[in-house]
């Protein structure tokens, strides 16, 4: 059987899911908890077995709370411990962005959370489609150190943001970024998705089967 030319990327609230994703097929996860808010930065446990137990690397939200990408000073605190806890326990990776209010990049707050990061996979989350034009915005973050990008376009579904998705791709080409395709995609459309969006990743709640 021939290797899959892109990363499977299973969103998991636990470790149990996590080990389930990938026994199923996932190569890469992206670990956090309560995704009925969006998801928000997993427990020292989660994270911990995770990164001891799976074979395939473990990218963890950094995110304190649901809601908007806006921090106050105590948020960004608990952010930049969190940053430290996943750096102790050699995740693979972090995921997290910040906004101002207006829906711009905070390019601030992005410098700070990226440096205190160094050594780890740097991934700027869904806090992108807040922005407009998103795509012009990839050079500034290459610049920060961020590596990957997670996106649906701007649009509910990859599917329904697969222009912007085609700009956000090539740009990312350009600057020598990955991009994880998100939005909507599951094991039965993937097929789909992977022939029609280019992509270095696509991620997903339902990207592999969840049964043992």
């Amino acid at each position: 059987m021939s290797e899959v030319p892109y990363i499977i990327e299973s969103c998991c609230e636990n470790f149990s899911e996590s080990l389930i994703a990938q026994s199923n097929g996932a190569t890469r996860i992206e670990l956090c908890e309560n995704l009925a808010v969006g998801g928000i930065t997993p427990s020292y446990g989660n994270i911990k077995l995770s990164v001891d137990k799976l074979s395939i690397p473990t990218f963890v939200m950094i995110r304190p709370r649901g809601g908007n990408f806006v921090y106050n000073e105590n948020e960004v605190n608990i952010m930049l411990h969190d940053i430290n806890v996943c750096k102790s326990l050699s995740v693979s990776g972090v995921v997290f962005g910040t906004l101002h209010a207006d829906n711009t990049i905070d390019y601030k707050l992005m410098d700070m959370l990226c440096k205190a990061s160094t050594g780890l996979e740097i991934v700027m989350h869904r806090a992108i489609d807040e922005v407009k034009d998103s795509w012009n915005e990839i050079g500034k973050l290459k610049k920060l150190g961020v590596k990957h990008l997670l996106s649906s376009g701007g649009a509910k579904t990859a599917l329904e943001g697969v222009d912007n998705l085609h700009k956000i791709y090539e740009a990312c080409k350009s600057n020598n970024m990955k991009l994880t395709a998100a939005g909507k995609i599951t094991k039965a459309n993937l097929t789909e998705i992977s022939s029609t969006i280019p992509a270095d990743a696509y991620h997903g709640r339902q990207v592999v089967d969840y049964t043992e």
